[in-house]
């Protein structure tokens, strides 16, 4: 794998060397490669386009694996490959690789690497492709390589990555090629700009003087020369106001800034260069056209249409020209991009969706501490099943929504058997949501007993605000498992009376909004019981014990609360949503029990779907009111077609 210099010794990258010449482009090259090389030093869209590309490819990672069966593998840190491409030169890392890399590619459409050894060690240096040259051999591939130091190297020396051309399979064709006339074409723009202002940004023309005006004698003209001289050369401030004697004319030859429209000439070679390596244009700073959701949307398509085929490419070809040194054919070794990473959603949509798989809680309390760089606690490695979790009852939380048939039998569609289910009812899945939080709000009792204890001295706070995210993260987790529910039954009690069969409902679609409601109901209950906790704790009629005894049972009412009013809102939004989905134009608000009295006002009161209530409201419960307007809150809506 060595490539020799005199006397059989091995040579590193020291061996190829830039002092001793590049090579001139070969006949097919639209634009040479010292040329490119030139672009990319001075045409700043084109650097950084192709700089987000390496950047964002070195960062990934490349992970060796090692397969042990279809649904199992096993990643290998220790592997000769693994080893070798996390630091492939001395104090050179795998970042500088990929990027050196990525970056060639996107250049020049080709990249080399070169093996060789260093004594015993073995490395890998990235040679730039205006030093290193494939020869000889046929279109399919060349018989060597030759560095524009005079070096031979053989293709089994060589990692060659390369792209497209027509006619040759030994050399790719760069993009820059394509963009040649765009790019010569702004950079005579910035040309101009820059003469511009060198000249005081003062526009090209001419002066015209009337035929008839006196003939001036030449202590007159020159006197007039040097004032324009002195007006155009020093930039207007030093030169003055020049004063148009005679009935003389400026008349402007040049294009000025505003007509060029050099702003937008200047986004234009942007967007072409970023569409021409598929990049989604909100990536590279063109926010024209740019809101959160389509963002977010193109961030996925990133790493999916965009870098996926290059992270495709540098695997196969590392697997078919790097591994075989390793390992044989058939071995189950591959490396891999670490992509999984980025397309990650949100903490709040993973805890979500594997709450959602394993139908339940799915990582032990010191699991999670220890996400959060906090130290390990007793029994903090078993895995806490909440009480309304059971094996054998609903497989998944999302599995909510009764089938057509199981709708209340007092609603029930005419043909209905009396001895089908009913689907759960509202009453009882709030009952099971209230008796959940209580139950939540028990255990941080417990919990904060064990971390603050109960000595006369006044404790530290810190170690129990430290774990907010941890407790946050796993009451919304809870939450948002009985808002589901609770949704499911408001949404069926508008069903079951106007859409038995749940023609064009569709439960998933209320997921996303609940679970950002779960995620603030949890955010604002553990924030509501750490403030009243500090309250207590400084307090200094309390001691800690009496301190941590007032929070739990403040805790208690507070979770009560919370339930009732969250509970509220999510039946009111789950019957909407139905009532949305089955074509239903009126909603009218209905007061509960010991209404407010702006809400007992209100009883009655119809407005269109699409529209709030008198109090700003869209329905009860509604998170977009005040607290005044919706906590505790127990009204509910009826839904007409018509209006009454």
């Amino acid at each position: 794998m060595a490539f020799v210099v005199s006397g059989g010794a091995t040579a590193g990258p020291g061996g190829i060397s830039p002092g001793l010449g590049a090579w001139s482009a070969p006949g097919l090259d639209v634009l040479p490669p010292l040329d490119r090389v030139l672009i990319w030093r001075t045409q700043p869209q084109v650097r950084t386009v192709i700089s987000f590309l390496a950047r964002n490819i070195a960062q990934l990672g490349l992970h060796t694996y090692r397969r042990v069966d279809d649904n199992d593998r096993q990643r290998v840190t220790d592997h000769p490959l693994a080893l070798l491409l996390n630091e492939p030169l001395p104090r050179f890392s795998l970042y500088r690789l990929i990027e050196r890399l990525v970056s060639d590619l996107a250049l020049h459409d080709v990249a080399y690497w070169v093996k060789f050894f260093d004594g015993e060690r073995r490395m890998l240096a990235p040679i730039p492709p205006t030093l290193i040259r494939p020869r000889g051999g046929s279109w399919l591939g060349p018989e060597k390589y030759e560095t524009a130091g005079g070096q031979t190297l053989w293709p089994e020396q060589v990692v060659h990555f390369r792209g497209y051309t027509p006619e040759d399979m030994r050399v790719g064709s760069s993009t820059l090629d394509a963009l040649a006339d765009l790019l010569r074409e702004d950079r005579e723009a910035t040309g101009q700009r820059t003469a511009m202002w060198r000249n005081g940004m003062r526009a090209t023309g001419v002066l015209t003087r009337p035929a008839d005006a006196a003939e001036w004698n030449p202590d007159e003209r020159r006197r007039f020369r040097e004032m324009w001289r002195t007006f155009t050369q020093g930039g207007g401030a030093e030169g003055g106001t020049p004063i148009l004697e005679d009935g003389m004319d400026y008349k402007q030859v040049s294009i000025d800034p505003q007509k060029a429209q050099y702003i937008e000439a200047r986004k234009l070679t942007r967007e072409e260069v970023a569409a021409a390596f598929h990049i989604p244009l909100p990536m590279v700073g063109i926010l024209d056209h740019a809101t959160f959701s389509n963002i977010k949307e193109q961030h996925r398509q990133l790493y999916q249409d965009t870098l996926g085929p290059w992270l495709q490419q540098i695997q196969q070809d590392i697997a078919v020209q790097l591994l075989p040194d390793f390992e044989p054919p058939g071995s189950g070794v591959y490396v891999e991009f670490n992509i999984s990473e980025k397309m990650r959603g949100s903490f709040e949509e993973q805890a979500a969706a594997a709450s959602t798989a394993t139908g339940g809680p799915w990582m032990t309390r010191n699991e999670q501490r220890a996400r959060f760089n906090l130290p390990r606690v007793d029994g903090g490695d078993d895995l806490i099943v909440p009480m309304n979790v059971t094996a054998g009852g609903l497989a998944s939380p999302r599995d909510t929504a009764p089938p057509p048939k199981a709708a209340p039998k007092t609603r029930s569609p005419a043909g209905a058997k009396a001895d089908e289910p009913d689907p759960p009812a509202y009453e009882v899945e709030q009952a099971g949501f209230a008796a959940a939080l209580a139950q939540w709000a028990e255990q941080q009792g417990g919990r904060l007993a064990d971390v603050l204890g109960d000595e006369d001295a006044l404790p530290s706070l810190l170690p129990w605000t430290e774990t907010a995210p941890e407790r946050t993260a796993e009451l919304a987790a809870t939450v948002r498992y009985w808002l589901l529910r609770i949704a499911a039954a408001g949404a069926w009690e508008v069903l079951a009376e106007f859409n038995p069969t749940a023609d064009g409902w569709d439960p998933a679609v209320m997921e996303a909004w609940l679970a950002a409601a779960a995620t603030t109901h949890a955010a604002q209950l553990v924030q509501a019981g750490d403030e009243d906790l500090a309250d207590r704790v400084a307090d200094p009629d309390l001691d800690t014990g009496q301190a941590v005894a007032g929070a739990r049972e403040a805790l208690l009412s507070t979770a009560a609360l919370r339930a009732a009013t969250a509970g509220t809102e999510a039946r009111s939004f789950g019957g909407h949503d139905a009532a949305d989905a089955s074509g239903l134009v009126f909603k009218t608000w209905r007061t509960g029990s010991k209404p407010r009295p702006e809400h007992a006002r209100m009883d009655g009161e119809t407005v269109r779907l699409g529209e709030t209530f008198s109090n700003g409201l869209r329905w009860p419960g509604d998170s977009a009111g005040s607290s005044a307007q919706t906590a505790n809150c127990n009204c509910d809506l009826t839904y007409a077609r018509a209006e009454e």
